[in-house]
Order: structure tokens, then C-alpha cells, then sequence
């Protein structure tokens, strides 16, 4: 049980996302049409398709979908590993989790951008094959800020930005667990020294 506690907290992530995806896929129109707002202006539902990686993000290239792919197919079964490593050799329970939270988000987004394209034929209208294709459904939408740069901002300076992430549950368990990871570095991985022994006669001179 000690190694399953940690995959059934991955297992709830996957559960979660893909449930609220299949929500959101069924009962929401997509784009503004179907906006629901939830706080305001701040926070909405917004149902969109994210081709690339987290948070919008895209790879360039014919093949940059299936190399993102491929990429998180490969990195699911490192972070498995790395998790198996870790609860083996007695790794701070806290960066159990997080690892947890990690893996759990990875797969979650691995399943879409596998299955999607087929399952619900949203995968980009060039793309060779449905499979491994998919495109990610996103619906998390933080509006925190669109404008002008103030022209004394070097470079950016009078330049329209908008900074408006949209995300699913799978990137937030992601972005959560690393972030809680990098807070807490030194009570991860910090190295415990063991007091130096000394010799009896160092210890008779008082050495």
C-alpha cells in the first residue's frame, strides 16, 4: 500500500480531469457562446481547443504534435518510475505527492492529445492521423489583465498584452505540484550529514 497510495492520488487526478473534460465536451458550446462566468470577470468557464502544451502553448513544425506526444507518452513512465524510486528509498512523503500530482496531470493531457482526435474527431484538419493528435480541452479561464504597456517599458513599451491563461484540471495539478515542489527544495532534497565519529583517543584529548 505504501507504493498505491501515491498512484491512486494520480489515478484521482486523471479521474477528475477526464470527467470534467467529457462535462465540458458535452454541455458546453464552444468559445464565448458558452462562457460561464463563475467570479465575475476574473474567472469563467471557457470551453477551447489547446493544440500544443500547457496553458496554450504550441510546438512548431508538421510534427511538433506528435513529438509533444510522444514526449508526454515517454515522461509518464519516467515520472512512474521516478515515483517507485522515490517511495523505495524513503523520499519526504510531501514530495511523494507532489510527484503524484505530477504524473497525474501528465497522463491526463497524454490521454487527449491520444485518444481525442479519434474519440471526439478534434484533431487538426492536416494532421496525418486522428491519433496522437487530439487536441486538449481546455476550460479554466483567468482574466487577469489585457491592455497597453506603458511606453516606458523597455522594449514592450506601448505594445497591446493580454494575460489570460486557460487551463484544465490536469495542467493545475501539474503547475501545483511543481510549484509546491519549488518551495520546498531544501526539505525535499536537502542532505542530512551525519556528526563526524571521532577516535577514543580524540575523545580522551577532548579533539
Amino acid at each position: 500500500m505504501k507504493y498505491w497510495k501515491y498512484y491512486l492520488v494520480a489515478i484521482g487526478v486523471i479521474l477528475l480531469d477526464q470527467a470534467v473534460k467529457f462535462t465540458v465536451y458535452y454541455n458546453m458550446e464552444m468559445g464565448m457562446p458558452g462562457e460561464i462566468h463563475l467570479i465575475g470577470d476574473w474567472l469563467k468557464l471557457h470551453y477551447t481547443l489547446n493544440p500544443g502544451m500547457a496553458f496554450g502553448v504550441e510546438l512548431g513544425s508538421d510534427y511538433g504534435k506528435l513529438i509533444l506526444t510522444l514526449f508526454r507518452l515517454v515522461a509518464m513512465f519516467g515520472i512512474g518510475y521516478y515515483l517507485y524510486y522515490l517511495v523505495k528509498h524513503h523520499a519526504p512523503k510531501g514530495l511523494l505527492w507532489c510527484i503524484a500530482l505530477i504524473l497525474g496531470g501528465a497522463i491526463g493531457n497524454l490521454i487527449d492529445s491520444t485518444f481525442y482526435g479519434v474519440w471526439f474527431d478534434n484533431a487538426p484538419y492536416d494532421a496525418v492521423t486522428p491519433w496522437f493528435h487530439g487536441q486538449v480541452i481546455d476550460m479554466f479561464y483567468v482574466d487577469l489583465w489585457e491592455g497597453i504597456i506603458p511606453q516606458w517599458v523597455p522594449l514592450l513599451g506601448g505594445e497591446p498584452m493580454s494575460l489570460w491563461p486557460i487551463f484544465n484540471v490536469a495542467d493545475s495539478s501539474i503547475f501545483i505540484g511543481v510549484v509546491l515542489i519549488l518551495l520546498n527544495q531544501r526539505r525535499f532534497f536537502g542532505t542530512h550529514h551525519e556528526p563526524e565519529k571521532t577516535t577514543p583517543v580524540e575523545h580522551q584529548q577532548g579533539l
